[in-house]
């Protein structure tokens, strides 16, 4: 995996959940509305490891939308953020943020990926014991997510100092998602029970099978961006929304580029 680990105080979909019930608009523009920001201008001592920008990640290709490794928010998002990374600074630790703003043509590229089912590439890692054909019924795909109103992320913590990340490989060896911490693809990451975009009820946030150091940590994660306005989805551990929602019902479709940021 191309990793863009952004230096800070040291060197260095499951898909999200589908969109509240309501009348939703399209937004196809080529560029964000103006107060959506890029994360890093706001907080760059804040990890990147986004995901969809290249090839580890449950499709095993780079998304279609994402042009460049960048965290694109509404900016009350991205100052709650800024907000939580403080405190947890303080604390030892650092966020690392997988994605943020999803373009609708993003998520029509998860569909597309879903309804192929002969692509399973990657499924030793992300979904090893979900059958693809049950992806929707399961909730793992939606034809909405919630990322693409902006003020949704997926995130995790990383302790300080952080060590460097190896390189994803395409076509290396895969490894359960939830196989235990030592086994499983090294993002240095704290031990939060899976990896990121695992699609598993391992991933749910409680679940009662995830305990000691692991569940230490999500709920470390997760009172430390509650008390920043950040709501989890309770079948994620890493996703969360900024609430109220700047755009509550509309649906973006701008790519993540620079480019997409109005002056």
């Amino acid at each position: 995996m191309t990793n863009t680990l952004l230096p800070a105080v040291l060197a260095c979909a499951v898909v999200a959940a589908a969109a509240t019930a309501g009348p939703a608009s399209a937004e196809p523009g080529p560029t964000a509305p103006a107060d959506f920001v890029s994360l890093s201008d706001i907080d760059p001592s804040i990890l990147l490891d986004i995901r969809y920008s290249a090839p580890h990640n449950f499709t095993g290709d780079p998304v279609d939308g994402y042009q460049a490794p960048m965290c694109l928010l509404t900016r009350p998002a991205a100052y709650a953020l800024r907000d939580a990374q403080q405190e947890f600074l303080e604390q030892g630790y650092s966020l690392k943020v997988y994605d943020c703003y999803r373009p609708q043509r993003a998520v029509n590229d998860f569909v597309e990926w879903a309804k192929n089912l002969t692509d399973q590439r990657m499924k030793a890692e992300f979904y090893p014991r979900v059958d693809k054909t049950r992806l929707f019924a399961d909730g793992y795909i939606a034809e909405k997510s919630g990322h693409s109103r902006g003020s949704t992320v997926d995130l995790t913590l990383v302790a300080l100092p952080a060590s460097q990340e190896p390189a994803y490989v395409p076509g290396q060896p895969l490894v359960d998602c939830a196989a235990p911490v030592n086994q499983r693809f090294p993002d240095v990451s704290v031990d939060m029970g899976t990896g990121y975009d695992c699609f598993d009820t391992l991933a749910h946030t409680l679940d009662p099978r995830i305990q000691g150091e692991q569940l230490k940590n999500r709920l470390l994660l997760k009172e430390g961006l509650e008390r920043h306005g950040l709501q989890n989805y309770e079948l994620e551990w890493w996703h969360y929304t900024f609430k109220p929602e700047t755009h509550p019902e509309t649906y973006f479709d701008f790519p993540v580029a620079p480019s997409s940021l109005t002056e």
